[in-house]
């Protein structure tokens, strides 16, 4: 039997973190290897001083005169809205002219972010292998990629496509493309990379909690994570040496989002931007989903939760909602911002979360906590906001751009997701002079056309 390594042993010392050795000679010399190195992957000094903060914070009583985050907020002034004159259509198109022109040089990347599963949908499979096509049953990730395709055929450039995945989803997401041989695309121009892991702690001591005698209790580190995960997979680099300049960044869970948009690409581009945003307007001021705002001049989310009903109504002067930029977890990276947020490290907050999680205690019992028990770390992407320079938002189309699958039922689900696909073909048919039945189920693939303008162009000489 090996010794654990003596600069472990001291680290673990130092915070108090000796128990996870404790079935140290029991355990085989594989699982001990497996132990070191979720060890040696933990950033002890920053978990430490994260959980010592929030339960510090959590003893301290409230300042009165701190007001809310809400109360300081306002409309974000740094935004592109919908287009509503003759000069802001033109405005858009020559954006459109500027991205096109992006794609063709090779200038954009896509980044996809699918490391979650389909659980709350029933599907017990990775989310971007859920089927969505209301005829054809194309699932999340042929839809994607038959619009990278169409846009890489369109255009002349190349589209890397970089999926980040979790451990729970990249085995079997790499299997799932090999199968579809990638859809068409050329298997090496899509990189799939896994996001890190934090460890969970018990909420009272700090603790770190294992999952068995030889391994820690480990989660995804959220969406933010994707920072860390570009530098230390290599691709960042890759990326830079390849001459990409930005990234287009998008959720699995989204089956209308425009892939590589032209006009949000060359707004980014024109307006200098290190990290442009997406946004829609809310469908009413309670509307559960984070709104994009200022705050002491720079751009931020603040979430639903933190919202009462009469601050989520709130107006300005002019009687809009200052909280009308619904967050669509689209955006736009500058290659030089992401070097800029891994330069040293990563700048992202850690944030923590208050979960009941499993583990095993002191003797060695399994415990299945029924409150609870632990805190978890997570980095989110739009913490990058207010550390950008120069942030910008644009205001899409929400029918046309926003139709997530993240409900088993009811809204924003596979029902909703699937009524919109086939809405969105039944506007360009009628666009293009067709005519369909009521009650006949539409779908039109990316390859076919990738907006109503190029599938109308099928039908001119008909």
């Amino acid at each position: 039997m090996q010794s654990p390594p003596d600069d472990l042993v001291s680290t673990l010392s130092r915070y108090n973190q000796q128990h996870v050795l404790k079935w140290w000679q029991e355990i085989s010399e594989p699982q001990q290897q497996q132990l070191v190195t979720q060890l040696q992957a933990v950033d002890f000094q920053t978990i430490a001083s994260v959980w010592q903060a929030s339960h510090d914070a959590a003893k301290d009583t409230p300042k009165a005169d701190a007001p809310p985050r809400a109360e300081l907020a306002k409309a974000p002034t740094a935004a592109v809205r919908q287009a509503a004159s003759d000069e802001d259509t033109a405005n858009r198109a020559a954006a459109a002219e500027v991205g096109q022109q992006l794609l063709a040089d090779g200038k954009v990347a896509v980044i996809t972010v699918a490391g979650g599963q389909g659980s709350r949908l029933g599907f017990d499979h990775p989310k971007g292998m859920f089927p969505v096509g209301p005829v054809s049953d194309r699932t999340l990730f042929q839809i994607f990629a038959e619009q990278i395709l169409a846009r890489k055929r369109r255009h002349g450039g190349e589209i890397p496509w970089l999926i980040m995945t979790s451990s729970a989803t990249h085995h079997e997401t790499e299997a799932f493309f090999q199968k579809h041989e990638f859809f068409g695309l050329d298997p090496l121009t899509v990189r799939f990379f896994q996001q890190g892991s934090m460890p969970a702690v018990d909420a009272a001591t700090g603790r770190l909690l294992l999952q068995d005698q030889a391994s820690l209790c480990l989660s995804p580190d959220g969406h933010g994570g994707l920072v860390t995960a570009l530098k230390s997979s290599g691709l960042l680099d890759q990326m830079a040496a390849a001459g990409i300049e930005h990234f287009f960044y998008h959720q699995v869970d989204n089956p209308t989002v425009i892939m590589c948009d032209p006009v949000l690409t060359g707004l980014h581009h024109q307006h200098g931007s290190e990290l442009t945003t997406n946004v829609v307007r809310k469908s009413s001021p309670t509307e559960r989903m984070g709104v994009l705002v200022e705050l002491a001049g720079k751009l931020e989310i603040i979430e639903y939760t933190e919202l009462t009903e009469q601050q989520a109504s709130k107006t300005d002067e002019s009687g809009q909602w200052i909280f009308w930029a619904g967050n669509t977890a689209i955006h736009m990276f500058s290659l030089p911002f992401f070097q800029q947020l891994t330069d040293g490290g990563c700048h992202l907050e850690l944030h923590l979360a208050s979960k009941s999680v499993p583990h095993l205690d002191d003797a060695g019992v399994m415990v299945e906590p029924a409150v609870p028990n632990a805190n978890k770390f997570e980095r989110f992407i739009f913490d990058a906001l207010p550390l950008a320079r120069n942030a910008l938002i644009v205001e899409g189309n929400r029918d046309r751009e926003f139709n997530p699958v993240k409900n088993a039922t009811g809204s924003d689900s596979p029902v909703t997701a699937k009524a919109a696909l086939n809405r969105i073909a039944r506007e360009w048919m009628f666009a293009a002079g067709q005519i369909v039945s009521d009650d006949s189920d539409l779908e039109i693939s990316p390859l076919e056309a990738l907006d109503a303008a190029e599938f109308a162009k099928k039908f001119e000489s008909t």
